[in-house]
């Protein structure tokens, strides 16, 4: 069964309604099916590690693409990412035996500031090519948050390349950095990796402040100092390359002083955007989420001192589930008409066929 083929619309069509999960980042598109109400016996299902019968019940392993979707004049390009989603979407659902879509989630980097385009197009070539009439186009940090809490009052450090905090109150969201390694992303990978290579080049020079040891680092890497800016400054994929130095700098945390003050540094950027993301009332639940938490203690601890003195009303808790699945909960969440958390253009923007009173009531809020 092709998607759309022959004017075929899968949501007429008979069978179980199954949930399609996007995220789209800069390693390239994820996508995944779950079932969603009763459509499928969780007993009989490939159910994720970690998730109750409760939680959205993955069909199947998540198909992958290596290519980043492109962005144009407008954005990111709806085009570039339907001429990727499109045919995995029709393989997944021959797969699972589903025809029908209860709702589609689409989680893209960039959604915020780079999202026009996808607003503008994706709803109806959504519909026109696999029958959907419930779409969530969610901004990565709202999957990274869905994915870490669901849909609890709280907030989320999403740090990998990049940095940004996000938080909710289940009202409406607040967001701090997040503005790219040029303008911010402060205490992100990119971050990181370019405070270590500035220390290297401080004792190549021989100025104060530098590290003879991140100086060893670097060259093991990027080979010669001299020659270091000819390999990164016509690269278009300098943020990547900066952060791959960031494992070097935790490496040399233990013994070198000058690597421990960038991840302290690091540390304290992260839990600033924290505060200002965070809700200032009650309890709120506070996770940490993103590959660039996998560099453990060196970061962690500095990170767990620096949230203590600056949320201490929040309750640090790990993260349940990655961005994927926090676009499987928000699909799950629209198929089901049980959407709670706050929508925003920007950040959360729903699209639904009418009558659908749930919506209808948060979009008129």
């Amino acid at each position: 069964m092709t998607p759309g083929a022959g004017g075929e619309t899968r949501q007429d069509a008979p069978g179980p309604s199954v949930v399609l999960a996007v995220d789209s980042g800069g390693s390239g598109l994820r996508a995944v099916l779950a079932a969603h109400g009763t459509a499928y016996d969780a007993g009989t299902t490939a159910g994720r590690e970690g998730l109750t019968t409760a939680e959205p019940i993955a069909l199947s392993d998540p198909l992958t693409s290596g290519e980043p979707v492109r962005t144009g004049p407008r954005g990111i390009s709806a085009a570039h990412l339907l001429e990727q989603l499109l045919p995995m979407a029709g393989r997944l659902m021959d797969d699972a035996g589903a025809v029908r879509l209860g709702a589609v989630a689409v989680g893209a980097a960039g959604l915020a500031t780079l999202g026009d385009e996808l607003r503008d197009e994706l709803p109806a070539a959504l519909e026109r090519e696999l029958g959907v009439r419930r779409l969530a186009l969610v901004a990565d940090a709202v999957t990274a948050y869905t994915g870490a809490l669901g849909p609890r009052a709280g907030a989320v450090i999403a740090a990998g390349t990049g940095m940004i905090a996000i938080g909710t109150d289940l009202t409406s969201w607040r967001r701090a950095d997040g503005w790219g390694h040029l303008l911010g992303d402060c205490g992100g990978g990119a971050w990181i990796g370019r405070a270590g290579l500035e220390a290297a080049l401080r004792a190549f020079d021989g100025r104060q402040g530098g590290s003879p040891e991140l100086l060893a680092g670097a060259e093991e890497v990027f080979g010669p100092m001299s020659e270091l800016p000819g390999r990164l400054y016509p690269r278009t994929d300098r943020p990547a390359v900066l952060a791959s130095f960031a494992p070097q700098v935790a490496a040399r945390a233990g013994s070198d002083p000058v690597a421990a003050d960038i991840l302290r540094s690091a540390a304290r950027h992260m839990a600033e955007s924290a505060a200002a993301a965070c809700p200032p009332d009650g309890e709120p639940l506070l996770a940490l989420t993103g590959g660039l938490f996998r560099m453990g203690e060196p970061l962690l601890a500095p990170l767990r001192e620096e949230l203590a003195a600056r949320v201490p009303h929040a309750r640090l808790v790990p993260a349940a589930g990655d961005p994927l699945d926090g676009a499987l909960r928000i699909a799950v969440a629209l198929a089901d008409g049980r959407l709670t958390l706050p929508q925003d253009d920007r950040m959360l923007y729903v699209v639904a066929e009418k009558p659908y009173p749930e919506i209808d009531a948060l979009n008129s809020a």
